[in-house]
Parts: C-alpha cells; sequence; structure tokens
C-alpha cells in the first residue's frame, strides 16, 4: 500500500503534522525548556523521561529506548501499519491523497486491518438501522428507554441492535460485495461448522451465520474513533448474558477500553478517570456529566490499560476503580492491585452500597451523591487491607489468612520505600512482629526484575530490551558525539562529509546513521523527523532520535576539539593494533598474528579503497570549515 503514496505527499503529511498535538492525546505532556515531558506510554516509570521536540517533531525516551518522528509514534502506540499512520495523519490534516482504479492485484494489497476496520463500519450502520427500524428495533429501543438511556447518548456511542436470525448480517454484508472470509476473521460471522443445519451464503463451500443476535450492540472503538470491535447484550435472562467480539487484527481486549476515544477531554482535565465494568455503566456515568469514564471489556485489568490510563491522566494522575458490592466486584479490585502498582499509576477503590453498581446508583441518587462517595475512595492497599479483615477477622486464623492474601500485593510494590512502610503499617494493624511480617512476604518470590515489574511479564527478548546506554570504550562515546554533533550542529556536515570521519567509525549503526545524516541533509536541509524516516528498522530510529535530543551546546571551537579528539582516538587504537602484531610476532602466535593482520587490512580498506586511495586521516584545521 505504501506505492500509493508519494513521497512527495508523505512529506506534505509530515510537515502538516505537530508531534506535540499528536502525542498530547495519548500522554499526558508538560513543557520542559524546548521540549516537552511526560511518562513514556510504552513502559511503567516513576520519573517522567519521555521527551518530545517540536523544533524536531520526534519523541525519544531515554528510559526505554522508543523514538521516532510522527509515524513512528502512531505505529507504535496505535499497532498501525506505516501506510496507515499516513492515511490517518492525512485525514486529520485535510489531505488529499492520490487515489486510482486499482487492478486485482492492487485490491489484494489492501491489509487486513484496513478492510476490518471498513467491515466494522458496514456492519455498525446495520446494527443502527436496525435498531431503529420498527419491524426489528422496537422492543430493543423500548429496552434502552425502560433502562434510562436517553436519544442523545444512544447516538453518541452509536448503539445498535442485531435482530434475531442466523444470517441478517451475513446477507447484508453479502449484498455489498464484501468477502465473507474477511468478515469471519473481523468476528463478525461464524463459519457453520460441518453437520450443522445453520445454513448461510457461502463462500469457497463454506457457509457462515451471524456471531450476533437478538442483543443490543455497543461498538467499540479505538483512540481514533474507528471501530474495532462489537459488545452485545442480551433483553433477558439469557447465557450468556455479554458477548464480546473475538481478538482480531484491530482488536485487541488487552488494549481496548470502552469509551476510551470519548473519556479523554474530560480525563485529561480533571487528572482522574473512572473506571468500570459494564456498558450500562459507563452510559450512565456518561449520561449524567462524568465523562471521564472507561470500562473494561470482559477482561481483568492489564499492564496495557494501565498505561493506556496513566497516558489519560499524566503522572500526577489518577485512577478510580468503581466495582460492584458484590463479591466478584472485591475480588476484581483485589486482582487490580497489583497491577497499578507495577504500572506506576495512584489507584483508590470505590464500593458502592450492597445491591448497587454505577449504573443503578446514579439513576436513583445522581451524580452529585456518586461525586461525593467517591471522594472517600480508599487507596488500594488500604482497601485490600480492610477487605481482609472484614472477610477474616482478626482472630490468629485470621491474621494468618489476610497476611497470606495480602503479600503479593505488597511484594509486587516496585518502590522499596513504599514496600518497607506498607510492612510497618500492616505489622502494626495486625500485631505482628515487623520482621517476621517481612520474611513471611519475601515468601510470595523474588522481588521482580525490573524489566518484569515494568512489564508485568518475564522478559522473553533481552535484546529487544536492552539497556540503551551500553557501557562500550572510548571509540564508541567519541564516534556517538560525533554523531550527535552532526544532528544538532548540522553546519559541520559538509566539513565531515569532505573528510570522511564517518568512515572511519568502527560501530557499524553508527557509521550507518552517519552516512544516512550525510546523505539527508544534502537532499532536504535540517529535517530529523525526515531523516528518521530513511530507516524502517527500531534500533536506528530510536538511536537518532537519542542524539538528537541529548542535551549538549556545540559552537565551532567545540566541534573542531571533538573531532581532534576522535582523530587522536584513531591514532591510538592504530597504535595499539601494531603493538599487538609485534607481540604477536614475538610470541610465534600464527593464528592470534593472522587474525590482526586481517583487522589491519580491514582498516586500512576503510580508509584507502572506499575512497579512491586518499588517506583522510589527517585533521584540518577550522579554517577549512
Amino acid at each position: 500500500m505504501a506505492a500509493y503514496i508519494p513521497e512527495d505527499k508523505i512529506t506534505e503529511i509530515k510537515n502538516a503534522s505537530d508531534i506535540v498535538a499528536i502525542v498530547s492525546e495519548f500522554v499526558s505532556l508538560r513543557r520542559a525548556g524546548r521540549n516537552f515531558l511526560g511518562s513514556c506510554p510504552f513502559h511503567a516509570e516513576k520519573t517522567p523521561s519521555f521527551t518530545v521536540s517540536p523544533d524536531k517533531q520526534i519523541f525519544y525516551c531515554f528510559g526505554c529506548g522508543a523514538g521516532g518522528n510522527v509515524f513512528s509514534f502512531l505505529m507504535k502506540h496505535q499497532g498501525l501499519t506505516f501506510p496507515e499512520a499516513v492515511r490517518s495523519l492525512a485525514n486529520r490534516y485535510g489531505i488529499r491523497l492520490p487515489t486510482r482504479k486499482m487492478s486485482p492485484a492492487d485490491k489484494k494489497k489492501l491489509t487486513e486491518r484496513e478492510s476490518i476496520v471498513t467491515l466494522n463500519g458496514d456492519a455498525l450502520k446495520f446494527y443502527r438501522d436496525c435498531l431503529f427500524s420498527k419491524n426489528h428495533g422496537q422492543r430493543a429501543m423500548d429496552y434502552l428507554r425502560e433502562r434510562g438511556m436517553r436519544k442523545e447518548t444512544i447516538d453518541d456511542f452509536d448503539i445498535g441492535f442485531a435482530p434475531d436470525g442466523w444470517d441478517h448480517l451475513t446477507r447484508f454484508l453479502g449484498k455489498k460485495k464484501r468477502s465473507v472470509t474477511m468478515a469471519a476473521l473481523a468476528g463478525l460471522i461464524i463459519p457453520r461448522k460441518k453437520g450443522s443445519p445453520v445454513q448461510g451464503p457461502q463462500e469457497k463451500g463454506q457457509s457462515y451465520y451471524d456471531r450476533f443476535r437478538n442483543r443490543i450492540i455497543f461498538p467499540i472503538f479505538n483512540a481514533q474513533s474507528q471501530p474495532v470491535g462489537f459488545g452485545g447484550r442480551v433483553m433477558d435472562d439469557a447465557l450468556p448474558k455479554y458477548l464480546n467480539s473475538p481478538e482480531t487484527p484491530v482488536y485487541n481486549k488487552r488494549r481496548s477500553l470502552y469509551g476510551l476515544n470519548r473519556a479523554r477531554q474530560q480525563s485529561r482535565q480533571s487528572e482522574a478517570v473512572y473506571v468500570v465494568e459494564g456498558y450500562f455503566d459507563l452510559l450512565t456515568m456518561h449520561q449524567f456529566g462524568i465523562s471521564n469514564t472507561v470500562a473494561t471489556l470482559g477482561t481483568s485489568l492489564t499492564l496495557e490499560h494501565v498505561q493506556i490510563l496513566k497516558g489519560l491522566v499524566g503522572q500526577k494522575g489518577e485512577a478510580i476503580l468503581v466495582f460492584d458490592s458484590d463479591q466478584a466486584g472485591v475480588k476484581a479490585a483485589q486482582r487490580s492491585v497489583a497491577v497499578f502498582q507495577k504500572g506506576l499509576l495512584a489507584a483508590r477503590v470505590l464500593v458502592l452500597p450492597k445491591d448497587q453498581d454505577p449504573d443503578s446508583f446514579i439513576m436513583k441518587n445522581g451524580a452529585g451523591a456518586f461525586l461525593q462517595i467517591a471522594k472517600d475512595a480508599k487507596g488500594m492497599m488500604d482497601f485490600m487491607v480492610a477487605s481482609a479483615i472484614a472477610k477474616y477477622g482478626l482472630t490468629i486464623e485470621g491474621k494468618v489468612r489476610i497476611i497470606n492474601d495480602l503479600k503479593d500485593a505488597i511484594l509486587a510494590i516496585g518502590d522499596p520505600v513504599e514496600r518497607a512502610l506498607r510492612v510497618k503499617q500492616l505489622s502494626e494493624r495486625m500485631g505482628v512482629e515487623e520482621s517476621i511480617l517481612l520474611q513471611k512476604v519475601r515468601q510470595g518470590g523474588p522481588v521482580p526484575a525490573k524489566r518484569q515489574w515494568m512489564t508485568g511479564r518475564p522478559d522473553t527478548n533481552p535484546k529487544e530490551h536492552r539497556c540503551v546506554s551500553k557501557p562500550k570504550g572510548e571509540t564508541y562515546r567519541l564516534e556517538r558525539q560525533m554523531v550527535a554533533m552532526m544532528l544538532q550542529y548540522p553546519e559541520m556536515i559538509p566539513y565531515i562529509a569532505k573528510h570522511r570521519y564517518v568512515t572511519q567509525f568502527a560501530d557499524p549503526l553508527l557509521e550507518k546513521i552517519g552516512k544516512g545524516i550525510i546523505d539527508h541533509f544534502a537532499q532536504s536541509g535540517s529535517d530529523v523527523a525526515g531523516l528518521v524516516s530513511r530507516w524502517t528498522d527500531v534500533e536506528t530510529k530510536a538511536m537518532v532520535a537519542r542524539l538528537s535530543l541529548t542535551d549538549e551546546q556545540w559552537d565551532k571551537d567545540g566541534c573542531m576539539n571533538l573531532i581532534n579528539q576522535f582523530h587522536q582516538s584513531i591514532r591510538r587504537r592504530d597504535k595499539s593494533l601494531l603493538q599487538r602484531i609485534e607481540a604477536a610476532e614475538k610470541s610465534g602466535d600464527v593464528e592470534l598474528l593472522a587474525s590482526l593482520l586481517q583487522e589491519k587490512q580491514h582498516q586500512a580498506q576503510r580508509v584507502t579503497h572506499r575512497h579512491g586511495g586518499a588517506d583522510t586521516r589527517l585533521v584540518s584545521t577550522s579554517d577549512d570549515i
């Protein structure tokens, strides 16, 4: 699909985009000098290290190493392909992309994601039309009104209805010439099992039937307000009460929250977000003006959810978990404690009065009463302690069970000071010696390694998360500074290109970046965001972004001083190699000698053969600039 987007259009879109505005939709940023700073949306951190440069139109996290331009951010944060990120920004800024009639081969290039979003849009319209149809939707509309849903709420959230019957949607999509195979991949329809009496339209000998039947339909949108999935609720006591779309290329329950696209503004302003469990709970909250509310989608809160919430409310914000008053609600709150601790987001728990949920409580008592009791929501650990005491009591047996219930949650606290204070607090409350309690807590397992408590799972790909600032020698440090100088003081690039210093780099990645900088700046000038687009691999993009944002001040004299240090380092490296060759000759180590001679030959080739035989290692004076 990238072939359909000319390079000049990509440049136009990039130049029109404001990376600060885009990132601010997902991350709470504050100005820090010339740049903006916030908590990284890609890993858990206490001290904000996620930097966005409005001047260079790039981002970089000094904690986890993620970096790039506006396209890179959308691709990583939203899971988009490059063409999808480009199209998303083109639509946002009103830039028309060229279109042409696609051949059959072109049609095959349409991504699954694009096709599924289109199919979901068709399904959304179908369900909406059914809800407002007197033939199909009257009962569903009556049910929604009985639940207190206003017309504007139904419209704002695009609520619909899937009529009873096996293949209403399947036939609708067939009439629109949509691929039923792709509709099945989208989770809208289901292949009929062999021998099943259920019939329906066929494709390649396979027949299908509708996933959602006789249910109120709640479209699930991503942060860009694209329909990525659906939830369906019955209107009686049939089971299952709720049915959600399966995992698809565009819908992931671990990263999806109902109402996210409508909760952003008020969550950002109030630095708080309410998390509820049900569709109607959320709809009622929004209907009564509490629009900083999202809902989980049939799954426990995950670390990915917490990172999304943290992006909504910012480093100093908080989440208020609003659970039903029954035992299931209490257990759901308890399961969330460790996740929020790992995600480093403050959270409180609001347990409503007995037999109440947010929907029924607000409908009966109003938004004011809800906000009043929300002020008394307990901190997560305080809630855990109070719940455990209420459940087990303070007998000897009860205390043992309380400590067993709480030890994993205490162990999950990333801050050692907070963990120690919680142990002390619990010790005083339980009347158990602090040292014994601490020993019991540690029996829950070793304190998670940094990477594990940041991600919530073992580090299965250490290479992906390697330390950004790997300890290397002087040569690497100087080469990295040379690249940073080129990015931050581009006036030196012609001089560096003339003397071919980049070809003498020992680090392949830095050499590749240095060459890319010289080529790019010769063609496009000092456009760092455009430079980032030269490479597809994450490591290179992140390195360029990082070196562009290092806090260094450059002038002509400082640049020449660095170049002289680099030259001296090369001489020391060459001298060391000659000494090692001489030592190998004296010791008679033929194998080592051959290896060292080969290394010497490679160094000579880098300096001469690539560049017409001229040895350029002599440093010129600054008058050459």
